[in-house]
């Protein structure tokens, strides 16, 4: 009987000390994983300067989970590139990547929902459509923005929506510069939507007054309002 006595205080200390190294390493200075609630997957896509906590928030990494773009990840060549201003506006023209830096610019933490099921809460900075609009002149029958990109991708958004929104045209995230797979130099920062409303590698900001404008998505059956549920 003694001798049972003896092994069932062993077993139970050795569980004791199993469970106090374990908690031990779990909440070591020295622990090298991924903080509370991050994926080691997710830790590793960000990147060296990005930051990951914003007024208390937790910020994902700007560096989406996997390419999902029409034709594959877009190196833009700033030496060349315009964003072009066209249709129904009274000025129409074009900004250099430096010309539309240089206008001021506006912060906004808002999460990108993606139709594949994941979520992005990310601190963008940009800067407002509204501006660009307002430096070509709206003209009274447009009632569509259209962004093209430089893979020929294109979606749209209604011009009161992007008002109401005050969407930004973002150039950077968590605040280091867009990433490519992100879609710099560019991307369509558009609050309440579907991440295929976020036009990335915008090229041209087309005013139409086609109200009904389906872009590649929308085309192939995705709804053209895209709200967020």
């Amino acid at each position: 009987m003694r001798r049972t006595i003896i092994v069932v205080v062993a077993v139970i200390a050795i569980g004791i000390t199993v469970y106090l190294v374990s908690t031990m390493n779990l909440f070591s200075d020295n622990n090298n994983g991924p903080p509370d609630g991050v994926s080691q997957a997710t830790a590793d896509r960000y990147q060296e300067l990005e930051i990951r906590e914003y007024q208390g928030v937790r910020l994902d990494p700007a560096i989406g989970p996997r390419d999902n773009s029409i034709s594959g990840i877009q190196t833009v060549d700033l030496d060349s590139y315009q964003l072009q201003l066209t249709g129904l506006v009274a000025k129409p023209g074009s900004y250099s990547y430096q010309q539309v830096l240089a206008k001021e610019p506006a912060q906004r933490l808002i999460t990108l929902y993606c139709v594949e099921g994941w979520q992005a809460t990310v601190l963008w900075e940009g800067v407002r459509i509204t501006d660009l609009l307002a430096d070509a002149g709206i003209k009274d029958e447009a009632t569509t923005v259209i962004f093209h990109c430089v893979d020929g991708y294109t979606t749209s958004l209604p011009v009161a929506t992007i008002k109401d929104k005050d969407m930004l045209l973002a150039y950077s995230a968590n605040g280091v510069a867009l990433p490519a797979s992100m879609g710099f130099p560019f991307i369509v920062v558009a609050e309440d939507k579907l991440g295929y409303k976020w036009a990335r590698w915008v090229n041209e900001i087309e005013l139409s007054s086609d109200e009904n404008y389906k872009g590649y998505w929308e085309k192939r059956g995705y709804p053209n309002d895209a709200t967020v549920n």
